[in-house]
C-alpha cells in the first residue's frame, strides 16, 4: 500500500525534470515551450512513459500563466531580476509557482520541496536555499 504513494511521488519528480528540460530549452533558444514540447515528444522513446502526461500539464500551465508566474517571481526574488536568475531557478521557481497557484492537489510544501531537491541536483549551491525562501514567500503570498 505504501507503494502506491511513493511510485507516485517518483513519477511526479520525473515529470517535474521532464518539463524543467522542455522550459529549459525553450527559454534558452527564446521559443515556445508548447513547439519545444512537440520536438521534445518526437526525441524520446515511444511509447511515452505515464508521467508525460503531467509534464504536459506543467508545461502548459507555465507557458499559459508565464505572464503572471514571472510577476510573482520578480516581485518576491529579493536582489534578483528573473533576467540574472540561473536559468535552471528561473524554470524550476517557474514550474513550482504554478503548482502553487494552479494545481490544488499538489500541496505547498510538496511543489517547494521538489523544486529545492531538484535544484540540489541540477543546479548552485545556493540554489536550493534561494528556491526555498522565494517560493515559501510566494506560497505565503497565494495563501492569504
Amino acid at each position: 500500500m505504501a507503494e502506491g504513494p511513493k511510485k507516485e511521488r517518483l513519477a511526479r519528480r520525473k515529470a517535474r525534470k521532464r518539463a524543467l528540460d522542455v522550459l529549459f530549452e525553450a527559454d534558452l533558444r527564446d521559443l515556445p515551450p508548447g513547439q519545444v514540447l512537440l520536438t521534445y515528444l518526437d526525441r524520446i522513446a515511444k511509447p511515452h512513459p505515464d508521467h508525460l502526461e503531467y509534464s504536459k500539464t506543467l508545461i502548459d500551465g507555465v507557458a499559459k500563466h508565464l505572464d503572471r508566474i514571472d510577476e510573482l517571481i520578480a516581485s518576491y526574488a529579493e536582489g534578483w531580476t528573473i533576467d540574472r536568475m540561473p536559468t535552471v531557478d528561473r524554470n524550476l521557481a517557474r514550474i513550482a509557482v504554478y503548482e502553487l497557484l494552479f494545481e490544488p492537489d499538489v500541496d505547498d510544501p510538496v511543489a517547494i520541496t521538489e523544486a529545492v531537491e531538484l535544484a540540489k541536483e541540477m543546479s548552485t549551491d545556493d540554489s536550493p536555499r534561494f528556491l526555498n525562501g522565494l517560493l515559501d514567500r510566494i506560497a505565503a503570498f497565494a495563501t492569504r
